[in-house]
Order: structure tokens, then C-alpha cells, then sequence
């Protein structure tokens, strides 16, 4: 573990304490694997990028239901596309689900991720 700034509107302020290998379980048992995850005791919420969906080997695609947003995270098997997980939107346009930590150094019951979107 390590300690990192982070620079922020308001100033530099030490949230990253150390990064590790991780394992998280999405609802539906989508599992991913990520190195090198950033672990800060502050964060009451942690973000999962798009590319470390498609790092697993998983797609992304959006959808809107009922005048809901989702995102969907598929697989192609066979040629054939499933759904994999659908995860809600905020109003103000995060994804947002609960996860499950498989395999960490770091002890936790359960945290909150959301899902940015980066326009490159």
C-alpha cells in the first residue's frame, strides 16, 4: 500500500491510500477481474470504467426503457448477443449498482459503484 494526492477543486488532499488486485461480483454474477484499483477509506462510492468492462471482455451498450436509461453489459457467445446486466440511471446520467467484493486485500461487505462515461 501506498499513499497518494489527489489533486481537487477545493486543493491536493490525500484520498488514494494504496491500490490492489480486485474481484467484484456484479448482481446477476457478472464477475471482474481489475489490477491495480485504487483504495480509499474517504470514497463512500467507487467508479468502474469503461475500459476496465471491456478489459473482461464485456461490451457496453445503452438503452432507454420506458423513459428509464440503462446501461447494458453484454457478451457475444456463438455470435449470439446476452445481456448480461442492466444497470439503471441516475438523473443525472450515472449507472449505478450495488457490488460485491470477491477478492480483496482490503476488507469490505459491499460498496456502491458508479459509472462515468469519457469522451475522448
Amino acid at each position: 500500500m501506498c499513499d497518494a494526492h489527489v489533486n481537487t477543486i477545493s486543493g491536493s488532499s490525500k484520498l488514494i491510500e494504496g491500490f490492489e488486485r480486485v474481484i467484484i461480483l456484479l448482481p446477476k454474477g457478472t464477475k471482474f477481474v481489475i489490477d491495480d484499483v485504487l483504495y480509499s477509506t474517504k470514497s463512500q462510492r467507487n467508479l468502474l470504467s469503461f475500459k476496465d468492462i471491456r478489459l473482461n471482455g464485456y461490451h457496453i451498450e445503452t438503452m432507454n426503457e420506458k423513459n428509464i436509461g440503462y446501461l447494458y453489459i453484454t457478451n457475444v457467445e456463438c455470435g449470439k448477443k446476452y445481456v448480461l446486466e442492466r444497470l439503471p440511471a441516475f438523473s443525472s446520467s450515472l449507472y449505478y449498482t450495488h457490488i460485491s467484493a470477491i477478492e480483496t486485500h482490503v476488507t469490505t461487505n459491499q460498496k456502491f459503484v458508479e459509472l462515468h462515461t469519457f469522451t475522448l
